[in-house]
């Protein structure tokens, strides 16, 4: 007797099954139809982004309690946590000398989270790094960011440096995460709490994206022009749906797996 197949299980198998081209657009379909369902149902898209740190504080909560209970820091990238902490860092100081705000206080808190993380994965938990595995040469990233944010930065009156560091910790935000990708496509196995730390990046970045986006559609593109002139303002929101695709692929699997009832997420190849 054959088994029964779930609704997801059949849909699964037909995207799978499908061109690139064809998944792409389904991919572009299902966040348009996201994001106008966002649209009318939260009518305050200030909450989005509230929302977004706030499922960024549940995944580094995972984070934590894996490195604390389980004692291990397998699968989890180092240098990811080392590029989150630079434009971490980066981002806390031009809040402090351009707009200091309550966002100051939750990137001081997530920047400590992240130091914490950093030193237990060095020292502490050292021997479980799987650092064979983490072979993703940062300065890929930290290099071209630097370039583009002195090419394209903010043009306020602020000091031309903070302006400049203000680029530099959007872009390289936006591509953090490849390094963490790397040691998951290297391992092909990713376990619960590292699958559901890097779901719940995919999923604040998405909100985050979505609250830009909308405020964009609502201020009918004012909210770039208030931004400054030139490229800037379309590089800030290239930015936030970048990081938003860069991780798509991963949450993909990542919910495929859930509703298949998998504890431990398989990667195929070339999925980063």
């Amino acid at each position: 007797m054959r088994p029964t197949r779930t609704p997801i299980h059949t849909i699964t198998t037909w995207v799978k099954k499908q061109p690139p081209k064809v998944k792409a657009f389904l991919a572009v379909v299902s966040a348009m139809a996201a994001l106008v369902l966002l649209r009318f149902i939260v009518h305050d898209h200030d909450n989005l982004f509230v929302a977004a740190e706030a499922v960024h504080s549940i995944g580094i909560s995972v984070l934590i309690y894996k490195l604390i209970k389980e004692k291990t820091c397998a699968g989890l990238s180092l240098k990811s946590q080392e590029l989150t902490a630079i434009f971490l860092a980066v981002r806390l100081y031009c809040s402090f000398v351009m707009e200091y705000d309550i966002h100051t206080l939750l990137d001081f808190a997530t920047f400590v989270t992240t130091l914490w993380v950093i030193y237990m994965i060095r020292f502490k938990l050292k021997a479980s790094y799987m650092e064979e595995k983490d072979n993703f040469a940062i300065y890929y990233v930290v290099i071209p960011c630097a370039v583009l944010a002195l090419l394209i930065h903010p043009s306020t009156s602020h000091l031309l440096f903070n302006r400049i560091s203000w680029a530099f910790c959007v872009y390289l935000e936006a591509v953090s995460v490849l390094p963490q990708l790397r040691v998951m496509q290297n391992t092909k196995i990713v376990e619960p709490f590292t699958a559901h730390y890097v779901f719940a990046l995919g999923v604040a970045r998405f909100l985050s994206c979505a609250h830009w986006v909308l405020q964009v559609l609502d201020t009918r593109g004012h909210l770039l022009v208030a931004l400054g002139y030139g490229l800037w303002p379309s590089m800030v929101l290239i930015s936030e749906i970048v990081q938003t695709f860069i991780l798509a692929d991963f949450c993909y699997y990542y919910v495929k797996s859930v509703f298949g009832g998998q504890l431990v997420l398989r990667l195929p190849s070339g999925v980063v």
